[in-house]
């Protein structure tokens, strides 16, 4: 926070690049970046995706709330991201701090750094750019020139192991939680800063859709369980509430996104058809905390394909929501979007999709300009008790007869994703992955009337997350999951028919566990992360970064002297009465409801779409004034003359 417009170092670190790895990823200047006259602004913001740009470049929150800022005239938005360890090293023994992209001008010189957060092992990173930056690390303890450090993204659903470290916390969809934030920020500042920093921490507590962890005291019980979350002064509310977007075709963003100059995980344009899920599936955070589904409709989307690829002269367009295929008008957007651009070198991709959504036309249609990739099916558990668990409501037979009519249309490999680890799993679970797998290789063949027929079974260990039916469950332990997993192996190995047709990929489940510490942790957890990074631990989520045992000492370092310890906050079934640290922050879903799923869960009871049934009472839409907001709306696609006329 600072009236001094502050100059760019880059000249000082310009000398430095030559010295490290993928040095463009530092420079910035990508087209359609923004960058302004810092004197003229208002409010100063830099955004962050706690990983390397490669990671974070392609993340659609971030892109999108890059462009709603730069559109206001008064406020100003950089972006930062992790610095990989060659660079860091270099930057710290040349007294370098962290800078942002666009500018090169140090991060403690803005009046806000935001963070995106969508995966736990990023919080050492956080914690390593707000050292890099020359921020104290404690809330509490910075000046009053110092940035509001402020969280957002799935993570923030509970941010108390990050608490002490953080000023704000956003709850939900950010585009207009940025905007009134920035209001509040340029308000306090046009009044001459009342009360300081302290001051515009309290205005934006008062509101109750911003989270402000130092405004919070917590009491423990000699169980070692939270006793109490309370407000610890006048004025801040004992919940805080979610922002929620509707009527999504009003948000088309992001309109002109950024073109790297690296590499990236992906390079395509992507464009979210709706937001929200409401399959159920109890093992998704994702689904529960977005709740309800809003749709895109089809004029929108195919303006927002146009501009993007206009804009960006990116060639591959995702249609992205959690389950693409359950957009209403999932057909016509496809097919109208290749009926566009045929004989182009665009194409079309969908996310995984499920089974009980998919229809040959539809691949047809995304494979329609000559990118025939495999597809991707989500079965999740192993056996139809498995599914009927989780609310993943698709038998097997509807997965042989989906494969069998895709292969018999052409297609050659199919990918299945699986979890491991699941409530109520038993080893017969996890094997009975390699018996579908084996009947999916049978189908295929029959039907292609061929042998080269391939499937991948990719299995990730499934972690508990807050605001989910199994947010009270017991996490398996890595050994368990690691020895399923070699047991799966080995059946495979052993089927002489099908296995060498059979490509198995799999996580460790140790980097799981400390997932599951960080991800359903409270505010005692923030000492093992600081005393991790304190130890040399950055890029957790990297697998050649990640150093289990350094975590599993720190734990035991930091959580005994309280009385808990790892497995406390991991493998221990949690009770229906015992205060979560996340309780105090209201996402819409009641919590009694979400106790019953998870008694449903275990009896294997079904709970089915409110899109297409009635209501479940999950609690969001009342709660929050909200609605589901699908079509189909009956409109086409307007031609590119129009809507290159409406962009001009």
């Amino acid at each position: 926070m600072t009236t001094t417009p502050p100059g760019s170092l880059f000249h000082r670190l310009e000398p430095l690049l030559a010295q490290v790895t993928k040095p463009i990823q530092y420079v910035g200047g990508e087209l359609n970046s923004v960058t302004k006259d810092w004197a003229g602004i208002e409010v100063h913001w830099v955004l962050m995706y706690p990983d390397a740009y490669e990671v974070g470049q392609p993340n659609q929150g971030q892109a999108i709330l890059y462009e709603v800022l730069n559109e206001v005239d008064w406020v100003l938005a950089e972006r930062v991201f992790s610095v990989w360890p060659d660079l860091e090293q270099r930057m710290r023994a040349a007294g370098l701090p962290l800078l942002s992209l666009e500018t090169h001008r140090p991060v403690n010189r803005f009046d806000v750094l935001g963070v995106s957060l969508a995966t736990e092992l990023g919080y050492t990173n956080l914690l390593n750019a707000l050292d890099l930056a020359g921020l104290s690390l404690r809330s509490v303890e910075r000046a009053e020139d110092e940035p509001l450090v402020v969280v957002g993204g799935h993570c923030a659903s509970n941010p108390e192991p990050i608490a002490d470290f953080v000023d704000v916390v956003v709850l939900g969809d950010g585009e207009e939680a940025v905007l009134e934030l920035s209001r509040i920020v340029r308000d306090w500042q046009a009044a001459g800063r009342p009360g300081g920093r302290l001051g515009v921490l309290e205005r934006l507590a008062g509101t109750g859709m911003f989270y402000v962890p130092q405004f919070y005291d917590i009491s423990y019980a000699p169980s070692g369980a939270i006793a109490k979350i309370s407000p610890n002064r006048p004025g801040v509310p004992y919940q805080v509430r979610r922002w929620i977007l509707t009527d999504l075709d009003q948000w088309p963003y992001p309109k002109a996104p950024l073109v790297p100059l690296a590499e990236t995980v992906h390079e395509r344009y992507s464009v979210e058809i709706f937001r929200g899920c409401t399959r159920g599936c109890r093992f998704c955070q994702a689904g529960m905390i977005t709740r309800p589904v809003r749709e895109r409709t089809l004029p929108v989307i195919g303006t927002m394909v146009d501009h993007g690829l206009s804009s960006t002269g990116l060639d591959e367009v995702g249609l992205l929501s959690l389950s693409s295929a359950d957009h209403t008008e999932i057909g016509e957007i496809t097919s109208q979007l290749a009926d566009r651009y045929q004989g182009s070198c665009v194409s079309l991709s969908l996310p995984s999709t499920r089974v009980d959504a998919f229809n040959i036309d539809l691949a047809a249609e995304l494979a329609r300009n000559g990118r025939r990739s495999g597809l991707t099916f989500a079965p999740e558990g192993g056996t139809e008790r498995m599914r009927a668990v989780i609310n993943k409501n698709v038998s097997e037979d509807d997965l042989i007869q989906t494969v069998s009519t895709a292969f018999a249309g052409g297609w050659r490999s199919v990918k299945l994703y699986f979890m491991c680890g699941l409530p109520t799993e038993t080893d017969q679970d996890v094997l009975a992955i390699a018996d579908m797998a084996h009947r999916v290789i049978e189908t295929g063949r029959r039907a292609a009337g061929r042998r080269d027929i391939g499937c991948t079974i990719s299995i990730g260990a499934f972690v508990p997350k807050p605001h989910t039916p199994f947010q009270w469950v017991g996490q398996t332990d890595p050994e368990t999951s690691n020895e399923r997993m070699r047991q799966l192996k080995q059946r495979v190995r052993d089927d002489r028919q099908c296995g060498r047709a059979i490509g198995i990929r799999y996580s460790d489940g140790r980097p799981g566990l400390i997932e599951g510490l960080l991800a359903r942790g409270d505010r005692r957890v923030g000492r093992v992360i600081e005393a991790v990074w304190r130890a040399g631990g950055t890029f957790d989520g990297w697998s050649e970064h990640f150093d289990f045992d350094r975590w599993v000492r720190c734990a035991e370092e930091q959580l005994t002297p309280l009385g808990v310890d790892l497995a406390w906050f991991t493998t221990r079934e949690r009770p229906v009465t015992e205060v979560l640290p996340w309780d105090h922050l209201d996402l819409g879903l009641d919590r009694n409801w979400l106790w019953q799923d998870y008694q449903d869960a275990l009896a294997g009871r079904a709970v089915h779409d409110c899109r297409w049934d009635d209501c479940n009472d999950c609690g969001v839409c009342p709660e929050f004034g909200v609605d589901i907001e699908i079509g189909p709306s009956g409109a086409s696609l307007l031609p590119l003359s129009v809507v290159t006329q409406s962009a001009g």
